[in-house]
C-alpha cells in the first residue's frame, strides 16, 4: 500500500500543497476552517508527516533528542516525564536513546541523534568527554542534566548535591548517629558534590568522614557493604550509611539483610533522588529528593529559549534538594 503524501492530502482537502505544509507546521497564518479541513483529510488518508523531512525542509526543527545514560535508573524516567510535559506544551517532539553508561556507545547514540538534525539535544548524566559535547553544541543547542559544563553553547540543569548530602548527614546526626559512612557514586558526575557535602557536614559535627568508593547501581551498593563487613567488627560497624543514590541504597539494604543486619534497627540508610523505587511500601527509603520533573521541564525550557527566543548566554540552573524521611532511618541502638 502506497503511503499517502502531502499532495494527496492537498487534493482531498481541496487546497494547495503549500497550505498543507503550513498546517503541518502549526502556522498561525491558516484559518481555522481550512486547518480543520486539512487535518480531517490527513486523518481520513492516514497521513503522518515525516518528522525528519520536516526538519530538513525547515531552518528550525521541532525534534529534541534525549540521551539517557542508564534506562534502569528510575530517576531518569521521572526527568523524561517532565521533559515530555514541557515538550508537548511547546509543540516539540522527543526522540529517546541510551548510551548504557559507555562513552563509546554514547558517542554513537549522539551521532544518531545529530543525524535527525534536531532543534536541540538533552543529555542526561552523560559520560562522554567534554570535547565531544562541545563539538555537538556547535551543531545544535545542548543541555546537560546532572553534569556541569563551562561551554557557552551548553546549558546545564542540576541539583545542589552538596546541600543534599549535608541534609542527609544533619538528619542522621539529629537521630544520634556518629559512625556515618558514605557509599559514593564513583565516576558519576553527580558524585563529587555529594562527597564534598557529606565530608564538610561530618567535619562540621567533629565526626570522622569515611567514603567507600561505589557506583550508582544496586550491585555496587551491595559490594560496598560486603567490603565494610570485612573491615569492621560487629561492635564497630557503622550505624548509618549515606548511599550515592536510591539504587545503591537498595543494594546496600540487600547485603545488610544477607549479613543478618536489620534496617533501621542495626543500620540506618539514606538514599538520594527520591525515585519511585524509594516510595515502594516494602522499601520505604529515607532519601534526598531531587525535583525530577522540574529538572526535565527546565531542560526543555532552556532549549526553547535558545531555539525561539534567540538566547545565546549559557544558563546554569541549580535546584534545591529536600529530605524525605521514611522507614529506613531511626536512632542507633543503645
Amino acid at each position: 500500500m502506497t503511503r499517502p503524501t502531502m499532495e494527496d492530502v492537498a487534493a482531498a482537502a481541496g487546497v494547495s500543497r503549500a497550505l498543507v505544509s503550513l498546517v503541518m507546521r502549526n502556522s498561525p497564518k491558516v484559518s481555522e476552517h481550512r486547518r480543520r479541513a486539512v487535518l480531517q483529510a490527513a486523518s481520513d488518508l492516514g497521513y503522518q508527516p515525516h518528522a525528519m523531512a520536516r526538519s530538513l525542509a525547515s531552518r528550525t526543527s521541532n525534534l529534541v533528542g534525549v540521551m539517557v545514560s542508564d534506562l534502569r535508573n528510575a530517576f531518569f524516567a521521572d526527568v523524561v516525564e517532565g521533559m515530555d510535559e514541557a515538550a508537548q506544551d511547546a509543540g516539540l517532539e522527543l526522540i529517546l536513546t541510551t548510551g548504557r553508561r559507555s562513552a563509546a556507545r554514547e558517542r554513537t547514540a549522539l551521532d544518531g541523534l545529530l543525524a535527525f538534525r534536531p532543534g536541540g539535544i538533552i543529555l542526561l548524566s552523560p559520560v562522554l568527554p567534554a570535547a565531544a559535547i562541545r563539538d555537538a553544541s556547535q551543531r545544535c543547542p545542548i543541555v546537560l542534566v546532572s553534569r556541569t559544563s563551562s561551554t557557552a553553547t551548553v546549558d546545564t540543569v542540576n541539583d545542589d548535591g552538596e546541600t543534599g548530602a549535608a541534609l542527609a548527614v544533619d538528619h542522621l546526626v539529629s537521630l544520634g548517629h556518629r559512625r556515618i559512612v558514605h557509599l559514593d557514586g564513583g565516576a558519576a558526575f553527580a558524585a563529587p558534590p555529594r562527597r564534598k557535602g557529606y565530608t564538610a557536614a561530618m567535619q562540621r559535627y567533629g565526626l570522622e568522614p569515611m567514603v567507600v568508593p561505589s557506583e550508582h547501581t544496586d550491585a555496587a551498593g551491595a559490594a560496598a557493604v560486603r567490603k565494610l563487613l570485612n573491615l569492621f567488627s560487629p561492635g564497630t560497624f557503622p550505624t548509618a550509611l549515606l548511599c550515592g543514590n536510591d539504587f545503591n541504597a537498595v543494594g546496600a539494604m540487600s547485603a545488610l539483610a544477607e549479613a543478618g543486619l536489620r534496617v533501621p534497627e542495626d543500620v540506618s540508610i539514606v538514599g538520594y533522588d527520591n525515585t519511585s523505587l524509594a516510595a515502594l511500601r516494602h522499601v520505604s527509603l529515607t532519601t534526598i529528593d531531587q525535583p525530577r520533573t522540574s529538572i526535565g521541564r527546565l531542560a526543555v525550557e532552556a532549549l526553547t529559549e535558545r531555539l525561539r527566543d534567540g538566547r545565546t548566554e549559557p544558563v546554569r540552573k541549580r535546584l534545591e534538594p529536600s529530605l524525605v524521611v521514611r522507614a529506613t532511618t531511626a536512632a542507633p541502638r543503645g
